[in-house]
């Protein structure tokens, strides 16, 4: 049994396509070997997941928790602290590294007013007061990332990926979908959801161009099935949907040979990419 390791940096969208998809405790979707145990039977995946709050985050991390956070209780739910300030993704030798655009634009990060560190304040709305006056009385809330600057971050996240390894790097768009969403007029209306989307979507094609990573396009595979029924909400799919986008990791995957078993894991990415 040949075994490949991805690395994922990214949030739910990647968790529930490649690891699993569980709704109201039970499991709905068991992952991305299920497709890979019937169609390269000696093969398995092992995954490694690390949620994220955004390129900017990540580009500032230093693999320490700031002294300024060793006091910190608040529930941070899936963002704990060692994901928020971890490097692992710059350090791993996994043969695959998977990202997402799902943090850069769905997450809003604040920065601490002396030490200027970015953090994640995940459900602050539901902290104890306490916790939620520690946060208003030590950081400033920052401006949402613009397309421009998200994909110059990724573009340095790329670069230094690539200082010690050339494992191949995909990373999610986003479906722009949103169940219930029937605008026809944008006259007034600041920028939705979906627009936005649209913009950073359109931006992850400019950085496959230059940095060679490939997108998993989870837009054009739920508009083939029909997003409608696919889509739970703005970031969740349902467990069908999350079958559609592990198929087509797996597709980029061979396309890449990385299912080959004739050829050293590097030659195999190196082939690929000239090919391509």
């Amino acid at each position: 049994m040949r075994r490949l390791t991805l690395f994922l940096k990214g949030n739910v969208d990647l968790y529930d396509s490649l690891h699993s998809c569980r709704i109201g405790g039970k499991l709905c979707w068991n992952g991305v070997n299920e497709i890979v145990r019937t169609r390269y039977p000696g093969v398995s995946i092992r995954m490694r997941h690390e949620t994220s709050t955004s390129s900017e985050a990540l580009l500032e991390a230093t693999g320490s928790v700031p002294v300024e956070l060793s006091d910190c209780s608040a529930p941070l739910g899936a963002y704990p602290l060692e994901s928020q300030f971890s490097t692992k993704v710059f350090e791993t030798d996994a043969d695959v590294i998977v990202m997402s655009v799902m943090p850069e634009i769905a997450t809003r990060l604040v920065r601490h007013q002396r030490a200027g560190f970015p953090f994640y304040p995940n459900s602050a709305g539901s902290w104890p007061a306490h916790e939620q006056e520690w946060l208003r009385r030590e950081f400033v809330e920052t401006a949402p990332l613009t397309v421009e600057q998200s994909m110059g971050n990724l573009e340095k996240i790329v670069d230094r990926i690539r200082e010690r390894s050339q494992a191949p790097i995909l990373i999610y768009n986003l479906s722009f979908v949103m169940p219930g969403e029937h605008i026809h007029c944008h006259l007034g209306l600041d920028e939705v959801f979906s627009t936005a989307v649209r913009r950073f979507n359109l931006g992850l094609i400019e950085l496959s161009a230059k940095t060679g990573v490939s997108i998993v396009d989870v837009d054009a595979v739920l508009a083939r099935a029909g997003a409608d029924g696919l889509k739970i909400d703005a970031m969740h799919l349902s467990p069908e949907g999350c079958r559609l986008v592990a198929e087509d990791v797996v597709r980029i995957l061979c396309d890449l040979g990385l299912f080959e078993a004739d050829a050293p894991p590097t030659e195999r990415r190196l082939d690929a990419c000239e090919q391509a």
